[in-house]
């Protein structure tokens, strides 16, 4: 059985981790109020984007502007991996990472190359021991900005238009709930609008045609480009909301097996040293006999 001194100084080094582990369910829990204000903002905007470019998309062909060419063969994979920079999430890294490498496998299997684009340490980190190329990686970001969407969104278009990529993915963590995230795995390039109109808006009489000025192929040509880096960015502002909740999640878990440890070493705090003092009668009540 421990000694009492050992005992007392575990339960004084839970107490310490509860602290922090709370206070750090603190900070998640405010970072996560402004993250899902910012996703819940601008998820309207790229559900609009999106229905205005599938309604232009569909008075032209695949012809009309390279992003929305379709290859037959896939040689070159490139996968943008959305993580965090810092750890102490649960599974969320994990599950994100997961994702990717399969998606990597399997175009490996198909016989193509896949190469990366890393947000966050937590993802480079493993795609490095995982041996795949890294074409860039960006870390340390502090908070999300429209920018490294942008500078992503840059390379990948012109890397497809250029022939060297074939097929862009991005792996991100779509912000379900404050308990759930999924990993997504959202096929970007070649881009593929989403069907034009719903029948519901078609019942309610909503305006199926539309005279655009310039002419179509002109509208691509900005469109395309600013809605392939709306989708980046969209992905980013969900993991970071999904990184918050994730982190808090598990401060919370964390904080609860505290208080359950706690208990039950005091349980054998206090059995420890009713054995001592039990140990210390019987020797009392030995020699008061023996002195008899």
């Amino acid at each position: 059985m421990p000694s009492l001194k050992d005992v007392k100084s575990k339960i004084a080094g839970v107490g310490k981790t509860k602290q922090i582990t709370k206070a750090m369910n603190m900070v998640a829990s405010a970072k996560l109020r402004g993250a899902q204000a910012r996703i819940e903002r601008f998820r309207p905007y790229a559900e609009k984007y999106r229905d205005v470019l599938s309604d232009v998309a569909a008075k032209a062909d695949g012809a009309a502007h390279p992003l929305l060419e379709r290859r037959t063969e896939r040689h070159v994979t490139v996968v943008v991996l959305a993580t965090s920079d810092r750890g102490l999430c649960g599974g969320f890294n994990a599950m994100l990472i997961a994702r990717a490498l399969d998606i990597a496998a399997e175009r490996a299997r198909e016989g193509g190359t896949v190469k990366f684009i890393c947000v966050g340490k937590k993802g480079r980190d493993a795609i490095r021991k995982s041996g795949y190329e890294i074409l860039s990686a960006y870390t340390d970001l502090g908070s999300v900005d429209f920018g490294i969407a942008a500078g992503i969104g840059k390379d990948v278009v012109s890397g497809y238009i250029n022939r060297t990529m074939d097929e862009v993915v991005v792996v991100y963590g779509r912000f379900v709930t404050v308990s759930r995230q999924a990993a997504t795995a959202l096929p970007v390039l070649p881009v593929q609008p989403a069907a034009a109109e719903a029948p519901a808006r078609q019942e309610e009489g909503a305006a199926e045609d539309y005279v655009y000025e310039p002419r179509v192929a002109s509208l691509l040509a900005t469109l395309l480009p600013r809605f392939v880096n709306v989708q980046i960015y969209r992905a980013l502002l969900d993991t970071a909301a999904s990184e918050n909740a994730a982190r808090m999640t598990a401060m919370d878990n964390a904080t609860r097996n505290c208080d359950e440890m706690a208990a039950a070493l005091t349980l054998l705090y206090n059995k420890t040293r009713q054995a001592s003092i039990t140990n210390e009668l019987i020797d009392i009540v030995g020699g008061a006999e023996a002195l008899q």
